[in-house]
C-alpha cells in the first residue's frame, strides 16, 4: 500500500480540519484574527513535500520537506506567531493527519503501518525544527535591522544633543555679558548714592537699584551653574592635575565665603589637623566643590554651625566633609538631590528662592571627574554632612 497517494487524495480534508482546529486552539491566538488563507499559509506545500518523502525509501533526502517549513517558518515569524504557537499547530496537523488517514492506515501490514506512521513523524518533527530555525532567523535578521535602526537614531540624538548643548552655551555666553553690565553699572550706582547721605528722597529708587543688582546676580548665577552643567555634559572639562596645597585652598574657600557666614551669623570651624600633605588633583574643580557644599551649607542654615573636616584614609585615598546644623534633608529626597534642577524642601519650608537647583547637581559631576564619590547623612531640622572621597593622587 502507498501511503503518499492516501495522503495526497486528502489533502484538501487535512488542511480543512487543521485549520479549524487552530482556529479553536486557544493555546494559538495569533491566529484569532487571520483570515482561512494566512492560516493555511505554505502547508500546502508542506503537505506536498510530506507526499513526496513517504513515496520514497526511509534514507532518501527530505529537502522538500525542509524549503517548504523553512518558508512556513518566516511567514508566521512576519505574522507574530511564538515558537510556541508553531510547535502546537505541527501537533495538531500531526493528529489531523493521523485521524484522517486512521481507517485507511488500518487496511496496511503491520510493517507498513510501523514505516507510514514513523515516516509521517519523522517528518513532522523536522518540519517543527526547520520551521522554529527559520522563523529564530526571520527575528534575527528583524532585530539586526532594528539595532541598525536603534544606532542610527542615536547618532542623530546624540547630534542633536550636542548642537543644543552648543547652542544653550552660546546662548549662555551671549547673556553674560550684558547681564554683566547690568550688574556692574547697577553695583557703581549704588556705591555712588551710599556715599551721598543727603539724598534721602533717592532710597525708594536705591531699593529698586538692590532689586536689580540681586536678580540680575542670581540669573548670572544660574547662567554660569548652566554652563557648567553644560560643558561637563558635553566632555569639554579638561583637568589639569597638580600638587595643592589643601589647606591654603580651604582658607581660599573660607575667606571668601566670611561675609555670608557673617551676614547669619553662623560660626564656620575647619579642622587642619588631618589634611594630607600631598594630594595631586585639579585645584580648580576641587575649590568649584568646596565653594558650592560650603555655600550650600550656608544657604540652608539659620543658626549653628558649617565645619569643614579632612581625614586621611587607606588606599592612598582622603575625605572632606561639609556639616552644618540646617534644616536637613528628608529620606524621599536624598535620593535626588544630586539631580539637576531639584530642589528639596523640609517640611512646612519650600525650597530657598535663590536656589537653581544645580549646585550639587555640579557638585557630583566634578567629584566623578575627580575620580571620588560622594556620601551624604542628613536628618531633617538636625543638619547634614556631605563627605567626599577622592584618590590622594588623580590619575
Amino acid at each position: 500500500m502507498d501511503f503518499s497517494l492516501l495522503l495526497a487524495e486528502n489533502t484538501d480534508a487535512i488542511l480543512k480540519k487543521w485549520v479549524a482546529a487552530v482556529l479553536k486552539d486557544r493555546k494559538i491566538e495569533s491566529a484569532e484574527d487571520l483570515p482561512y488563507t494566512a492560516i493555511q499559509n505554505d502547508l500546502p506545500d508542506v503537505l506536498d513535500a510530506m507526499v513526496t518523502v513517504l513515496s520514497k525509501s526511509e534514507g532518501n533526502d527530505i529537502q522538500s520537506i525542509v524549503t517548504a517549513s523553512w518558508h512556513h517558518g518566516i511567514l508566521r515569524a512576519k505574522q507574530g506567531f511564538d515558537p510556541g504557537e508553531i510547535t502546537h499547530e505541527y501537533h495538531l496537523l500531526r493528529m489531523v493527519i493521523f485521524d484522517t488517514l486512521q481507517a485507511d492506515l488500518l487496511k496496511g501490514t503491520p510493517s507498513e503501518i510501523i514505516r507510514s506512521m514513523r515516516l509521517i513523524d519523522a517528518v513532522i518533527d523536522e518540519a517543527i525544527a526547520q520551521c522554529v530555525n527559520s522563523y529564530i532567523e526571520e527575528r534575527l535578521q528583524e532585530f539586526k535591522q532594528l539595532y541598525s535602526s536603534l544606532v542610527l537614531h542615536n547618532q542623530q540624538l546624540n547630534r542633536l544633543v550636542v548642537a543644543n548643548q552648543d547652542h544653550i552655551s552660546q546662548l549662555a555666553h551671549d547673556l553674560k555679558h550684558p547681564l554683566s553690565s547690568i550688574i556692574g553699572y547697577s553695583d557703581l550706582f549704588l556705591r555712588q548714592q551710599r556715599k551721598k547721605p543727603e539724598l534721602k528722597d533717592n532710597y525708594a529708587n536705591i531699593e529698586h537699584i538692590e532689586r536689580v543688582l540681586r536678580n540680575g546676580r542670581q540669573l548670572l548665577r544660574l547662567i554660569n551653574d548652566v554652563l557648567e552643567i553644560s560643558r561637563f555634559d558635553a566632555g569639554q572639562i579638561q583637568l589639569k592635575p597638580a600638587l595643592i596645597n589643601v589647606r591654603e585652598l580651604i582658607d581660599n574657600v573660607c575667606e571668601m565665603l566670611q561675609p555670608l557666614v557673617d551676614e547669619k551669623k553662623l560660626t564656620l570651624v575647619v579642622d587642619y589637623d588631618s589634611i594630607p600633605q600631598k594630594v595631586v588633583t585639579d585645584e580648580y574643580q576641587l575649590q568649584q566643590i568646596m565653594t558650592n557644599l560650603v555655600s550650600n551649607a550656608i544657604r540652608y542654615t539659620d543658626s549653628g554651625t558649617i565645619s569643614i573636616q579632612c581625614e586621611l584614609l587607606d588606599n592612598n585615598q582622603w575625605s572632606i566633609a561639609v556639616s552644618d546644623t540646617g534644616i536637613g534633608i528628608t529620606p524621599e529626597n536624598q535620593n535626588q538631590i544630586f539631580k539637576p534642577y531639584f530642589r528639596a524642601s523640609s517640611g512646612s519650608r519650600s525650597y530657598l528662592p535663590d536656589s537653581t537647583g544645580l549646585g550639587l547637581a555640579i557638585v557630583s559631576r566634578l567629584v566623578k571627574l575627580l575620580q571620588g564619590k560622594i556620601d551624604l547623612v542628613s536628618e531633617v531640622e538636625v543638619g547634614s554632612t556631605f563627605t567626599v572621597t577622592m584618590p590622594l593622587e588623580l590619575e
